[in-house]
């Protein structure tokens, strides 16, 4: 199953709006979210264009956390936490300072983070860990990652070269 991985939109529904179209192009339907999206809006499109999205909170959301319920495909893990996908587990948090208590709940084969707005993927301890740098835009290009749970091949990508 393929996924986009991104994070840190900080509202930017037009760059969310490209990734997502261009997701759908490659048939993926799934999500998975780093955090700061910010507003009720853009977390509503989130999960309207969506078939299922793992979403943690990051630390300039905005949206009422009251909306989370709402959504059936949404799989929300407060600020950090882990789910199975494919027979992997999969680390998730905003703020990379949580990848040490993503891992004390469970020992994880991926974590994916965000915050620092720098695409960044590494093999550390036998773990890949992966940031997809910033949706938004914010003091670097707008980027994303692409996770095949499946063949385990995850890549970046740059918005402004689709």
């Amino acid at each position: 199953m393929k996924f986009l991985i991104i994070s840190d939109i900080h509202d930017n529904l037009i760059n969310l709006k490209k990734c997502i179209n261009w997701g759908r192009g490659e048939k993926i339907a799934n999500a998975i979210c780093c955090g700061d999206v910010a507003n009720g809006e853009t977390l509503k499109y989130l999960v309207d264009n969506f078939k299922s999205i793992y979403l943690v909170r990051g630390n300039l959301e905005i949206y009422d956390e009251t909306e989370i319920k709402k959504y059936n495909n949404l799989n929300y893990l407060n600020r950090f936490g882990i789910f199975e996908i494919d027979g992997k587990t999969v680390g998730l948090c905003h703020e990379p300072w949580y990848i040490k208590s993503v891992l004390k709940i469970k020992p994880c084969q991926l974590i994916f983070y965000g915050h620092t707005h720098e695409p960044w993927i590494e093999k550390k301890d036998g773990i890949i860990m992966a940031n997809p740098g910033t949706l938004g835009g914010v003091f670097n290009k707008a980027c994303f990652a692409v996770w095949n749970s499946l063949n385990n091949k995850l890549e970046l990508k740059i918005l402004d070269l689709l």
